[in-house]
């Protein structure tokens, strides 16, 4: 973790790098059943799931195709605004193609929400939502998400292409974080 050992805001590993990667592995290996035989698109929404939709497609055993869409209901606040707005739509047409969403974490589900309703009106062949977390509310309802890495109970974390105003992304696991705390000063 290097230089940030002494921000006081970082907390314990919530989940560490090796846990990370068997889960991100068991999830590809089973969409790979799942998709067998077709050439699915997997979606990945900015800018969060980066760095799972990067492990995950390479867990994936098939051809497949990738693009991106950044969406927003956070502005730079950590609550949501209520208000999911469209930042950058998708390059390819989805139509009669199945489509493998990636989020990093569903909390309050209105972005996920938003997407399968904007992504449904598109008309793919078949979507799958999966989620790196989700909040312990939305973990068992498949209207909501298809595969989930694992359960988040409430708190704030970071790592993993999950951030804190822009920052902690690239930590190679996920860790606990206290925003009400100071962060280092120089």
């Amino acid at each position: 973790m290097s230089f940030y050992e002494n921000d006081p805001r970082i907390g314990e590993i919530a989940i560490s790098s090796e846990e990370l990667h068997r889960r991100v592995d068991e999830i590809g290996q089973q969409l790979g059943a799942e998709l067998a035989g077709t050439n699915p698109l997997f979606v990945g929404v900015l800018t969060g799931a980066f760095v799972f939709l990067a492990d995950l497609v390479r867990a994936v055993d098939m051809p497949l195709e990738i693009d991106m869409i950044s969406v927003s209901s956070y502005g730079n606040a950590t609550d949501s605004t209520g208000v999911v707005r469209l930042l950058k739509d998708l390059g390819s047409d989805i139509e009669g193609r199945d489509v493998v969403l990636v989020e990093d974490i569903i909390d309050s589900g209105l972005t996920i929400q938003y997407l399968r309703s904007t992504f449904a009106a598109r008309r793919p062949a078949s979507l799958r939502v999966v989620s790196l977390l989700a909040r312990e509310r939305h973990q068992r309802n498949p209207d909501v998400v298809d595969h989930v890495g694992f359960d988040l109970p409430e708190g704030w974390v970071v790592g993993y292409g999950l951030d804190a105003g822009g920052e902690y992304r690239h930590l190679d696991e996920i860790r606990w974080f206290d925003p009400e705390k100071s962060a280092p000063s120089g």
